[in-house]
């Protein structure tokens, strides 16, 4: 396992590892000039052997997100995966992106590709898949995450990084007073198993209505089925009904005490708020305190939950000869509410 320093020449800075491609610490500056990590993780890349939560700040796949009852079919072949998740597959099964040592493939001050192989059969899945990411701090203060993976047969791919954001600091506690925009008139309406069913659910008149920025805890306690299905937010929304190229403005959040603003693009159809409500407090973090409930959360682009099955869904599915091609940017300013 290696650790990586990354800045650019504005003072920003990342510190990532190549176990599971994992962001460890990223450095935004706010409106007083103080530098503040952002993201929740360890001091040492071997910690988060042991951590509870596997995911902080790593690139998952072979497919982030949900797939229901760990199966699915391609050309009338069935494929059934690792479960993980009560009856689903989740994040690529027991052995995902995230347990792997990538291959740092190139460096320089402000950007980092690293590469892994997922052989075929891995988790399930089908197919050989070559995958590599780019990190690149950028001088206008963005986080750039460009994906690219290549298949020798067809087989389902959405990656995604997972970062645990706190925008007042790692280690300052619940985020439920940020504010938050989605740029979604739809989300995914969930079963018991968080499993999309029917139809896109308009976010009209309900919680999930972030058409307008609103501090993530507003609503997060109302009395709603799908609220309390995930205990808070874990909910994919709706940025387009088809795939394409095109990189949109998905979400905006801010912290009003720091001046901190981050904002998400990305060619992606969809965005899954997460607001850390398993966060147990048995994970201590850099600072050595435990992580908690609703003290992060993560805004993960991403294909929606169970595309493999649901045929009305934006396909992903890559075959053999294809490229999967896929690009997220967090970009962070000061001061500039949503």
């Amino acid at each position: 396992m290696e650790t990586i320093v990354l800045e650019n020449n504005q003072g920003m800075k990342a510190i990532l590892t190549n176990f599971g491609a994992r962001l460890m610490s990223l450095f935004i500056q706010d409106k007083n000039g103080l530098h503040r990590d952002v993201v929740l993780g360890f001091n040492h890349p071997e910690d988060y052997l042991n951590a509870e939560e596997k995911y902080f700040g790593c690139i998952v796949g072979r497919y982030a997100n949900r797939i229901a009852d760990g199966k699915f079919s391609i050309a009338n072949k069935t494929y059934h995966l690792a479960c993980n998740n009560g009856p689903n597959s989740l994040h690529g099964g027991i052995k995902g992106f995230h347990l792997k040592t990538w291959s740092i493939i190139s460096q320089t001050k402000d950007s980092l590709t690293m590469s892994c192989i997922s052989e075929d059969g891995e988790e399930g899945f089908p197919g050989r898949v070559e995958v590599e990411v780019h990190y690149n701090l950028t001088d206008d203060n963005a986080l750039h995450i460009a994906y690219t993976a290549q298949p020798d047969k067809a087989t389902p791919i959405n990656l995604t990084h997972h970062s645990y954001f706190n925008l007042k600091g790692h280690d300052q506690g619940s985020v439920l007073e940020h504010e938050l925009q989605i740029n979604a008139h739809y989300y995914s309406f969930v079963n018991e198993n968080l499993i999309p069913t029917g139809p896109y659910a308009p976010v009209e008149g309900t919680p999930f209505d972030f058409r307008k920025a609103k501090p993530l805890g507003r609503d997060i306690r109302q009395e709603h089925p799908q609220l309390d299905l995930g205990n808070g937010y874990d909910h994919n929304f709706i940025l387009k009904t088809q795939n394409s190229q095109e990189i949109v403005h998905a979400a905006s959040i801010y912290e009003p005490k720091h001046g901190i603003r981050m904002d998400v693009h990305t060619n992606q159809p969809g965005i899954q708020l997460y607001t850390a409500n398993w966060l147990s407090g048995n994970d201590k973090g850099k600072s050595n305190l435990p992580y908690t409930a609703n003290t992060a959360f993560c805004l993960e682009t991403q294909h929606f939950p169970d595309t493999p099955n649901q045929e009305n869904f934006p396909n992903c599915t890559i075959k053999s000869g294809e490229t999967y091609q896929y690009v997220c940017e967090y970009r962070f300013s000061t001061d500039k509410k949503c």
